[in-house]
Formats: structure tokens, sequence, C-alpha cells
């Protein structure tokens, strides 16, 4: 197959977005720390308040998947790329 032509004839793809990678980061970073850091001082709570530390092995991976997948959500744009709908 060869490659697509546009309506007019001409053989362009589509533009190549620049890529702001370093920006994407901080900005994932900035909006992801207010949420891992409740999520950790939600645990130290836990911990402080005498509990078992079982506890701290259930509250943690679930704060640390969503904080994880809350930054690549806002670094790969999936979040800015919904906002003109």
């Amino acid at each position: 197959m060869g490659t697509p032509v546009d309506a007019d004839g001409s053989d362009e793809g589509p533009p190549i977005p620049t890529d702001d990678g370093d920006r994407d980061r901080r900005r994932a970073a900035l909006y992801t720390l207010p949420f891992l850091a409740l999520g950790v001082l939600n645990v130290v709570l836990v911990l402080g308040w005498g509990l078992e530390p079982l506890w701290v092995f259930a509250m943690l991976p679930p704060v640390l998947f969503m904080s994880v997948l809350t930054w690549v959500a806002f670094k790969s744009g999936f979040v800015t790329d919904r906002e003109e709908y």
C-alpha cells in the first residue's frame, strides 16, 4: 500500500505534534502530587492511630496505582484532549 493521499492530491500526512515532554511531565507531577500526598498522609494517620501495619499494605498499593495512573493521564495528554468536547 502507498502513502495516504489527501483530497487535494498531496501526500502529506497529519502534522507532527510538538514534543513538550518536559513541560507535560512537570504539569503531570504538579497535578498528581496533592493526591499522592493525601494518600501517604492517610497511611501515616492509620499507622499513628495504632492500627495494624497490615492495613498499610492494603492501602498503599491503590494509592500508588492511582497516582501513577493520574500522572500518565496528564502526561500523555489524555485529559487535555478531552477538554475540547
